[in-house]
């Protein structure tokens, strides 16, 4: 079942041209990983069949159904803890002061949301510790390449497994409804977000100025200039005072000098220079 030199090739080909992801030369395995589960939902003997449909697919369906497959990241509820600490602690908080007498309304993008954990991580830290933000306006895109996966995190269901992984015992009782095995995100929590589909390296949508934009763990996938039109969009929708959280191993100076370190430990927070 080991995919071939040749099929290999041409995903990593399909994969950047479709999504700019760069994959190395050590990656047939997570290809392959990837790859499996789309044989028994397709119906094919093999992953060489697959690939074979793949490369004579006129209409894009099957080439959109890879690329989705291998672009899926790994996401949990309150991943890393440090950057939701800090979204807690310290810049909710600064937001709230000077939003309170603006128009008390805040813009919040999570980038890349994969099946939600990251989105309602945010919801419900929000709801748990700031009640006055009932009355502000709110507004909460994520996004993601992948509309099957959107599908899925709009629904908010989660089996045992993907609950355990991070996920206080007191906020599951609270925020969300069992169903069966599974549990599913309470519906006050998941009509607070817009989940909409959004390829970062294609032309963005119309999308409003940002207050804190989420967009943990996924430039480490790109090239140099991809990553730098990619912050280059980003700086357009940050206002002013905006923050930007990225992945522990992600810093934008090295590609982009307008944007600079934010002084909280491990949270992998950001803003504008001179502001």
């Amino acid at each position: 079942m080991a995919i071939s030199a040749a099929d290999f090739a041409f995903i990593c080909q399909l994969v950047q041209d479709r999504a700019a992801i760069i994959l190395d030369d050590n990656k047939q395995y997570f290809v392959e990983s990837r790859i499996m589960p789309l044989l028994d939902e397709l119906d094919f003997e093999n992953i060489s069949e697959l690939i074979s449909k793949c490369r004579a697919d006129a209409t894009g369906v099957m080439k959109q159904k890879v690329t989705e497959a291998i672009t899926i990241h790994e996401t949990s509820f309150f991943r890393d803890l440090h950057p939701f600490k800090a979204l807690k602690d310290v810049i909710v908080p600064q937001l709230m002061q000077k939003r309170g007498t603006a128009g008390k309304s805040l813009n919040i993008w999570c980038g890349a949301c994969s099946s939600g954990q990251e989105p309602y991580t945010i919801a419900i830290m929000l709801r748990e510790n700031f009640p006055e933000l009932r009355d502000w306006s709110i507004r909460f895109i994520a996004t993601d390449i992948s509309q099957k996966i959107l599908d899925r995190a709009k629904l908010g269901v989660y089996s045992q497994l993907e609950i355990n992984r991070g996920l206080p015992a007191p906020l599951l009782l609270k925020y969300f409804e069992k169903h069966g095995l599974e549990w599913q995100v309470k519906a006050d929590i998941r009509s607070r977000i817009e989940f909409r589909q959004l390829n970062l390296v294609e032309t963005w949508p119309p999308l409003p100025k940002m207050d804190i934009i989420f967009l943990r763990n996924v430039l480490i996938y790109f090239g140099v200039p991809t990553k730098r039109a990619i912050l280059g969009n980003i700086r357009q929708l940050m206002r002013p005072d905006a923050y930007l959280f990225l992945g522990a191993a992600e810093m934008p100076m090295s590609v982009d000098n307008a944007y600079e370190r934010v002084d909280i430990p491990r949270a992998g927070c950001y803003k504008l220079r001179n502001q």
